[in-house]
């Protein structure tokens, strides 16, 4: 079958025989909590994936990671939240060492050769707070920084090999600045509690990290600079862009496992199988896209823009295709077996991602007017 066809073939060029392997375990299965599915991207070359091929990595584009993502999330949702995760950390550590003689590409690096999978530790699900706004608190012990606080959910909590924060740091000298950490998961004072509640997305490992002054070298600091407004800085503005393609392409594998399934059974009426298999197609394009345009530079506020525009129209199209698929394949599939309830229930999640879409509204409206686009 055409659908999806060009997603695995670019999953099989990167991370080959994944693919196969996911598909050949029940998807409830994939879906549950402690399931192969990581390991086997770990085995796969899935950490690697974004790292550039001069350092040990698979070089892969942003449009090939957005296929990639998409294939995966048609096995298995969970799996494609989780390392999505990874992803966008990999993505803006790389950037970071494109403009900097630090240690960044021997981190990187050490990422690829050893396959290390990075849990994200921004502020992502914490209510009533700026998604920019620092979890994490570093103090100063005159050699290294204490960095103490917690993140939940924190998908890849049980698999990370490391853990990339927002730290408020506070110096007694130099005063309190903004920076990134990243912090190795076997460090002392890291621990992981249950988090998790929901019977979707189990098996994306997202609990509750709590850090109790663990012990972080400066070296593995990098310190940011606010930019517009006090809001994001180049690196900020870049990690978002590519947490927003990703994080879409996630669900758009989702509502295409649904599809495919119509297209499969051959339920319901020519037209209907067609408008979902149109609609698919046309927001995968839009997403491959807004993805070319990241290869080709527009990381910047123009293209964190551009980004938000693409996921929240095709998030649109996932609601609208996943309701008809599920409608399409009837109430017997609906009763018969939990997967299409799950599909269905995992798909809704694109909407609790930030920025929500009506957070949003204020930043769009003052970019199409010609302003930059800020995001708290």
């Amino acid at each position: 079958m055409r659908l999806l066809a060009q997603e695995r073939a670019v999953c099989e060029r990167y991370l080959p025989g994944l693919d196969r392997q996911l598909a050949a375990i029940p998807l409830m299965e994939l879906e549950s909590p402690g399931n192969v599915s990581i390991a086997l991207y770990r085995a796969a070359g899935g950490a690697g994936l974004l790292i550039p091929e001069v350092h040990g990595g698979g070089g892969a584009s942003a449009v090939d990671a957005s296929r990639i993502t998409r294939a995966l999330a048609a096995r298995s949702p969970s799996l494609a939240v989780a390392t999505t995760m990874h992803q966008f950390s990999v993505a803006s550590l790389a950037a970071l060492a494109e403009a900097s003689d630090g240690l960044e590409w021997l981190l990187l690096e050490g990422v690829a050769r050893d396959q290390q999978l990075m849990a994200s530790g921004f502020s992502e699900g914490r209510t009533s707070q700026s998604i920019l706004a620092p979890t994490m608190k570093g103090v100063w012990d005159g050699k290294n920084w204490r960095v103490s606080g917690r993140k939940q959910p924190c998908s890849l909590s049980r698999s990370m090999d490391l853990l990339t924060a927002s730290v408020l740091l506070e110096h007694p000298e130099q005063g309190s600045r903004t920076a990134v950490a990243l912090i190795p998961a076997a460090s002392g004072g890291i621990t992981v509690k249950p988090f998790w509640g929901s019977w979707a997305l189990t098996g994306a490992e997202s609990d509750t990290v709590v850090l109790d002054e663990v012990e972080v070298h400066p070296d593995l600091i990098v310190e940011l600079e606010s930019g517009l407004h006090g809001g994001l800085d180049d690196l900020q503005t870049l990690g978002f862009v590519w947490f927003e393609l990703l994080v879409t392409a996630c669900y758009l594998g989702v509502a295409a496992n649904l599809v495919e399934r119509v297209l499969v059974e051959e339920r319901g009426a020519t037209h209907d199988r067609v408008a979902l298999g149109v609609a698919l197609e046309g927001a995968a394009m839009a997403l491959d896209g807004a993805a070319r345009n990241l290869d080709d530079g527009d990381g910047g506020n123009d293209g964190l823009a551009r980004a938000l525009i693409v996921r929240f129209t095709v998030a649109e199209t996932i609601r609208s295709t996943v309701a008809k698929a599920v409608e399409l394949l009837g109430g017997m599939a609906f009763a018969g077996s939990p997967e299409v309830v799950y599909l269905a229930s995992a798909s809704h999640a694109i909407a609790f991602h930030p920025p929500s879409q009506q957070s949003s509204a204020e930043a769009l409206l003052g970019w199409f007017s010609g302003r930059p686009v800020v995001i708290e």
